[in-house]
């Protein structure tokens, strides 16, 4: 057996490089679309902006759901109610008629969700394995009965936002949020600041912690941090971002109702992070992007959609136990291309 060659300066750097500049090139070919989206897609362009639009928001919704997931080890199912909880607090926040003022409803919006996250992250946060499983689904229903049941958010019929927010200053508008391309940068760009910040988060200290609590919280314990605070923390910045994707959600479609709050779209995003690859924030995006795409491909080919659609995800995971993520890591590695080419050229003698 011959002996594995050393690592290098020049091999461990270019290993994550070809994936980064992959990455780079996908984020390149999402923020240019609507410069080429309609040569390309001619009658259909405004859809698919619309579309890309919402995969994005979805995004940053599946990165927050990792963030506890992923990294923390905190399978929630009632994540999606800080996402429903985002969009109530726009419409219940904000004028009726009016714009509502993003420099005021937004820090409302996060306030409002951190300080539900805080009541609730406090109590599951006790239990662990099924039992935080199953109390953050029960937090999650409730918050679902009472806007379902609740005339002032509209019920079950939900209620409509009207108007955009405006980004003004001094009765200066800075940036029109009903411009659909405009729109579409903004989300575009409060993706990317969502994955920077988790990624900064992840690199100090904080992060490493975390990233040991979802491994072994007895050992983190053991060495003298106290795993529920951080989880309580981590709990409520993955709540905030959440409600964040909740406001823009609410803020493109004008509408919002107790099913943005349910425990099925808290599954689908939960889906989405583990088709992408588990803990690695990139992944959640190319989840989200993967799952939307197929549901949108499958469904225009057959009304029995959900079928395929459920058969095909069930492939992907027993086939791809690292994701998306995890299969293209691969793929861009220069041990890979080795292996390949060590396997042509004995093909070829």
């Amino acid at each position: 057996m011959t002996p594995a060659a050393p690592l290098t300066a020049s091999t461990a750097w270019q290993a994550p490089s070809r994936f980064a500049l992959l990455l780079l090139a996908l984020a390149a070919v999402l923020a240019f679309y609507p410069l080429y989206g309609e040569a390309l897609f001619p009658g259909q362009h405004d859809y698919f902006l619309q579309k890309l639009t919402a995969i994005m928001i979805l995004a940053m919704l599946a990165m927050s759901l990792d963030l506890l997931v992923g990294i923390g080890g905190m399978v929630s199912l009632g994540h999606a109610a800080f996402f429903g909880l985002g969009g109530y607090a726009l419409a219940l926040f904000g004028p009726e008629y009016e714009a509502a003022n993003l420099w005021t409803t937004l820090p409302m919006t996060l306030g409002a969700v951190g300080l539900a996250a805080l009541v609730i992250g406090a109590l599951s946060i006790r239990t662990g394995g099924i039992y935080f499983i199953m109390i953050t689904l029960a937090f999650g229903q409730m918050f679902y009965y009472v806007f379902n049941d609740a005339d002032f958010a509209g019920g079950s019929d939900g209620t409509y936002i009207y108007v955009r927010p405006a980004v003004e200053v001094f009765g200066l508008k800075l940036v029109d949020l009903g411009d659909a391309v405009t729109f579409f940068y903004v989300v575009f760009a409060a993706m990317m600041g969502t994955y920077v910040f988790l990624r900064v988060l992840l690199a100090s200290p904080f992060g490493k912690v975390l990233r040991g609590i979802g491994i072994n919280p007895q050992r983190v314990r053991g060495v003298g941090y106290n795993p529920d605070a951080y989880k309580l923390v981590a709990f409520v910045i993955g709540a905030m971002l959440a409600g964040l994707a909740g406001y823009l959600s609410a803020a493109q479609f004008g509408f919002v109702n107790p099913s943005m709050m349910s425990w099925h779209h808290s599954g689908t995003v939960l889906v989405m992070v583990i088709l992408g690859g588990l803990g690695t924030l990139h992944g959640a995006i190319l989840g989200a992007f993967a799952l939307e795409i197929l549901h949108a491909v499958i469904e225009a080919r057959t009304e029995h959609w959900l079928l395929v659609l459920g058969g095909l995800i069930i492939v992907m995971v027993l086939t791809l136990p690292k994701g998306i993520a995890g299969l293209l890591e691969r793929l861009t590695s220069p041990r890979a291309n080795r292996a390949r080419t060590g396997h042509e050229d004995r093909g070829e003698s």
